[in-house]
């Protein structure tokens, strides 16, 4: 079993490392216990995730499956995968994914509610393609981002009930952010994240949407969306004590990585139609070396004061 479980941390760091996401450079500079546990959790959020967005035809049929095929599909496999978190919890995983995350979620006392309110978020995106209010995104964006958030403190360990709040509020920045950069890909894919409340304040139509229109109305509904995403960063960083930061590094570099692709959204005017805008590699690792050894810096001093 010690071989196994070997195999699956591997298995699970491999699945991150080859992501090159934002996530793997902002918990590559934690202690190595922390490290593979986050490797465990975002490679079941990676293949939740998977599940979802994976090609709409099924490999052995000749003809593409009908869209109630695939939706039904799908469900089954996040119903198996939901099923192997019972199994996880009880010590009995099957799955490569599962088998290296129960050790994690047994060690960090991990609450089994937080995966399955994920998968239940992850499930959203099989019958639910538009969002009328923000508050019918903002309960999507907690469900497939602030619980991985507070499954991170768990990992991270922390002292303040308002470090789950810190958490839940920067899971919703981040996730709004992700659909600010991602709104032509996910049209492509026939979802439209940005509420249609919003959509009609500001003149700009479902059409527009998917048909790429960078118009004035665009900008303005763009420049307002950013702005509520700002207020879910400072409500996130508000929430954080400073004694706290040292243990929630690796979330800062998220935030700060985040934050910094959604100042790149507003400086190219948020045509993001025509460019992928993005943070690049040398600037994210830039990021992550100096929030961590900021903490540091700022903790020894504090040290030697007493």
């Amino acid at each position: 079993m010690g071989n196994l479980a070997v195999i699956d941390n591997e298995y699970a760091a491999t699945v991150t490392q080859q992501s090159r996401t934002s996530f793997y450079y902002s918990f590559s500079l934690l202690p190595r216990d922390e490290r593979q546990a986050m490797h465990s959790v975002y490679a079941f959020c990676r293949y939740a995730d998977d599940i979802v967005d994976e090609d709409d035809t099924l490999e052995s049929e000749s003809q593409p499956a009908a869209p109630e095929q695939r939706i039904a599909r799908k469900r089954e496999r996040l119903n198996r995968l939901r099923a192997e978190v019972e199994r996880c919890y009880n010590g009995e995983s099957r799955h490569p994914i599962t088998r290296s995350l129960s050790a994690v979620v047994k060690r960090f006392n991990i609450p089994k509610q937080y995966f399955l309110t994920l998968l239940d978020g992850v499930e959203m995106d099989l019958v639910k393609n538009r969002y009328e209010t923000f508050e019918e995104l903002r309960e999507y964006c907690y469900s497939v981002a602030s619980v991985v958030g507070l499954i991170c403190i768990e990992i991270f360990g922390y002292k303040y009930e308002e470090t789950k709040e810190y958490a839940v509020n920067l899971g919703i920045a981040l996730q709004l952010t992700n659909i600010l950069r991602d709104v032509k890909s996910d049209a492509e894919r026939g979802r439209i994240y940005l509420p249609m409340e919003d959509l009609r304040a500001f003149g700009y139509t479902e059409r527009d949407v998917l048909e790429n229109s960078y118009n004035l109305p665009f900008i303005e509904l763009m420049r307002f969306q950013t702005r509520r995403a700002r207020q879910y960063y400072g409500r996130a960083r508000a929430a954080l004590r400073p004694d706290e930061r040292r243990t929630m590094f690796a979330a800062e570099i998220m935030d700060a990585i985040y934050y910094r692709m959604l100042e790149k959204i507003e400086l190219n005017e948020f045509d993001i139609y025509r460019r992928k805008i993005s943070v690049r590699t040398p600037h994210k690792l830039w990021i992550a070396f100096k929030l961590w050894l900021v903490t540091r810096v700022l903790t020894n001093r504090k040290s030697a004061a007493k």
